[in-house]
């Protein structure tokens, strides 16, 4: 690990941890129009309703790349309530009523376009990373609200604003490091994890007003299951 556990209690307990509101963030999202130029609700409504429109009936109809808009706007839908979780292709399809083959075409479109976002789970065996289901995000948190017709972030929303900024930080980096997430078999799990070379470096997202050294169990687990 790349501190040793005994340092994370000290910013677990630290009062000069800056205050921001995520959840207006996360309204917000990261697009410029909508963040710098319209300045209510139903503006920002009418944004997002024509990206998605130009996405659908410009952009992947001319590429003929979709070829039934509505069943690709229910997995968008599906999607965007599921973030934060684990991916299971047949159950998302059997859901939304379609196939799990088609659900896989359909999310490697929108990963493609860099809509969806799947985070793959640490493992030593990097052959292992891509068998192991990954975990779903979206490119934009105000965009998944959106689609998801949602109008309340809630305690997966803060993980996406973070995956977000891990990715663009990444995309920067001299030496890619990997973004992944912890997970065992039990379930206790580290919601995302910097592999550069052989350090590891877990980090935990918690929206809560007070966050408790509870919290921090599955960075504590990881630590004596991860090398160092």
């Amino acid at each position: 690990m790349a501190a040793p556990f005994a340092r994370w209690r000290d910013v677990l307990d630290s009062p000069a941890v800056p205050r921001e509101d995520w959840r207006e963030t996360a309204r917000l999202g990261g697009f410029p129009v909508p963040v710098h130029e319209l300045v209510d609700d139903e503006a920002r409504t009418l944004w997002f309703s024509g990206y998605v429109q130009t996405c659908l009936e410009r952009d992947f109809q001319t590429l003929r790349t979709v070829e039934n808009l509505a069943d690709f706007r229910r997995l968008m839908r599906a999607a965007c309530l599921r973030i934060g979780s684990l991916l299971n292709q047949t159950e998302l399809g059997r859901d939304i009523g379609i196939s799990q083959p088609q659900v896989h075409r359909f999310l490697n479109l929108m990963e493609a376009s860099y809509l969806a976002i799947r985070l793959s789970a640490y493992s030593v065996n990097r052959t292992r990373r891509l068998v192991k289901a990954p975990k779903l995000y979206w490119c934009d948190t105000a965009l998944a609200l959106h689609l998801a017709g949602e109008t309340e972030p809630r305690g997966a929303h803060p993980e996406n604003l973070v995956v977000t900024d891990l990715l663009a930080w990444r995309d920067v980096q001299p030496r890619r490091p990997e973004i992944l997430f912890w997970r065992t078999a039990a379930g206790q799990e580290v919601d995302f994890v910097i592999e550069t070379g052989r350090r590891l470096l877990p980090i935990e997202v918690k929206a809560a007003a007070r966050v408790l050294p509870a919290d921090a169990r599955g960075l504590e687990v990881s630590s004596t299951n991860t090398p160092t």
